[in-house]
């Protein structure tokens, strides 16, 4: 295996999940598993998938990827696939998601069994049915061969904005009555996901949720942690592959960018910005090694960048560096050093990089 790699702490997953089920009621969990279940590869893991009834993706191409592992459970594609999907949608017994009603029109005109979530749009305003014409909707969808097994929605705002989010949790009960009145039980009625789940879980009138981020241990939102607490499952690690020494004055990587103001220890690690390490990162980024930090020195290259150990006493190549732990680096404090969040920064974690799955044997 790679000496920089991504350990993932399926024990810790698996106790995330309790957490998340005892805070919602009991409530069934859709875990969101699309981008290669943010970068963890937890959706390769059949003997973790086969604990859920039903799990989400963002694509049809991650469904057919789980459904040939070996998972034989409803597999729900959260947004509208296209047309010419359809074809693999059914060959895959995949459910998806609708909001449009051509696509809807092709599923009828196919005259196969088809399971489908109504997206309801509440405010959004990315995809969703307009509650408007939920109805008519509806009546096309009357003695055809869909069944609809689903309706859901996605907060925009629970994180902050309660005055926002109350419009959507009405619009969404407008829609269920709609649905009621036309003499439809769903199985699934969904329309939390991370953020409402942790502000908003004594729904009555849901009976599953969707958790995304917080099943893998981080905070859809700041301290988000003081009212849910789940545990990071993620260490990105490396080792050690040079050593050398730099004279005052001397350049480290591309572009002069650092300028060494003494003589200095310089180690090399083999992670970069096509591993997701990145290239923002210049000269503002520090690793953990041998119980002390070391900051990153110069440009961040595709496959490698450099660090100071000059005060780190005894290294050597091949020892273990830290890129984040959540104890000693937080993937947070890279995310907001590189100007974005949490989830793009895991989910940028590239194919490159081994995923170590890390499980006690029962």
């Amino acid at each position: 295996m790679r000496n920089t790699r991504l350990e993932v702490d399926l024990d810790k997953f698996i106790n995330n999940i309790n957490i998340i089920k005892n805070h919602s009621k009991n409530k069934e969990i859709i875990p969101v598993v699309k981008a290669n279940a943010y970068g963890t590869y937890i959706n390769k893991r059949l003997d973790i998938l086969n604990m859920f009834n039903i799990i989400a993706v963002a694509l049809v191409e991650e469904a057919i990827e789980i459904r040939e592992l070996g998972y034989k459970k409803e597999i729900l594609v959260l947004n509208q696939p296209g047309i010419d999907e359809i074809n693999d949608i059914e060959k895959y017994n995949i459910t998806t998601g609708v909001c449009d009603k051509e696509f809807i029109q092709k599923l009828i005109e196919k005259n196969k069994k088809f399971k489908i979530h109504l997206e309801i749009e509440t405010g959004m305003n990315r995809t969703g049915i307009n509650i408007d014409k939920l109805d008519k909707i509806i009546k096309l969808l009357n003695n055809s061969n869909i069944l609809i097994e689903g309706v859901y929605s996605h907060f925009s705002s629970a994180d902050y904005d309660e005055e926002y989010t109350t419009k959507q949790i009405n619009i969404f009960k407008k829609a269920l009555n709609i649905i009621k009145t036309n003499k439809i039980d769903p199985k699934y009625i969904h329309i939390s996901a991370s953020n409402g789940i942790i502000n908003y879980n004594s729904f009555d009138f849901t009976n599953a949720i969707r958790p995304g981020i917080i099943m893998y241990g981080y905070e859809p939102f700041p301290n988000s942690s003081d009212k849910l607490k789940t545990d990071p499952i993620t260490k990105l690690i490396t080792e050690i592959t040079f050593i050398k020494k730099v004279s005052k004055g001397q350049a480290i990587s591309y572009n002069q960018k650092y300028i060494c103001e003494e003589d200095k220890i310089i180690a090399t690690i083999p992670i970069g910005y096509a591993d997701g390490y990145k290239r923002n990162l210049i000269n503002n980024a520090h690793v953990y090694i041998n119980g002390k930090y070391a900051n990153v020195v110069g440009t961040i290259c595709m496959d490698s960048c450099m660090i100071d150990i000059t005060n780190i006493e005894n290294v050597k190549v091949g020892d273990k560096v830290i890129i984040y732990d959540d104890i000693n680096i937080k993937l947070d404090e890279l995310a907001t050093k590189t100007n974005t969040i949490n989830y793009e920064f895991l989910t940028n974690i590239s194919y490159r990089v081994p995923r170590k799955f890390i499980k006690k044997e029962n």
